[in-house]
């Protein structure tokens, strides 16, 4: 069973019933409706790019919290230092795996969704063209325009 979402980014009689009464209401709500309604289905990418872009922004301030010019503060213990700095070489590492990861899996989903969307498409034109042949007499020749 596949369930769709009442308010998607499409023009249903729902979302245009929403952006009249948002300009109805308070004019702003009625333009934030048609901006989802005409942008919506690109808020998924946008936000995968703002918390990457967050992400990447986050961690320069990581790494200049450990001193300047890369170099870390000192502990006092040499050990500890060595230690500290070899698990966040490995930390590093690892992130860098699951971020490939990641965008593996996003590419994998990505995938997905166009095999499912051609094969309903392609389910869509099978059918089409089968309530075209039965529409036509039996053993008639179709007419070419020309």
């Amino acid at each position: 069973m596949t369930q769709t979402a009442l308010i998607r980014p499409a023009w249903t009689p729902a979302t245009i019933a929403l952006m009249v009464l948002g300009f109805m209401v308070f004019w702003p709500l009625g333009l934030a409706m048609l901006a989802y309604i005409i942008w919506g289905d690109r808020l998924e990418g946008f936000k995968a790019d703002v918390n990457r872009a967050t992400d990447n922004f986050a961690c320069s301030f990581r790494k200049s919290a450990h001193g300047r010019h890369g170099m870390r503060t000192s502990s006092g213990n040499a050990a500890f230092d060595d230690w500290r700095d070899a698990e966040l070489a490995r930390l590093d590492e690892e992130r860098k795996k699951l971020d490939e990861m990641r965008r593996e899996f996003d590419q994998h989903m990505r995938d997905l969704r166009m095999a499912r969307d051609r094969e309903e498409f392609d389910r869509f034109m099978a059918k089409r063209q089968e309530s075209q042949n039965k529409s036509r007499p039996s053993g008639s020749v179709p007419e070419i325009d020309g």
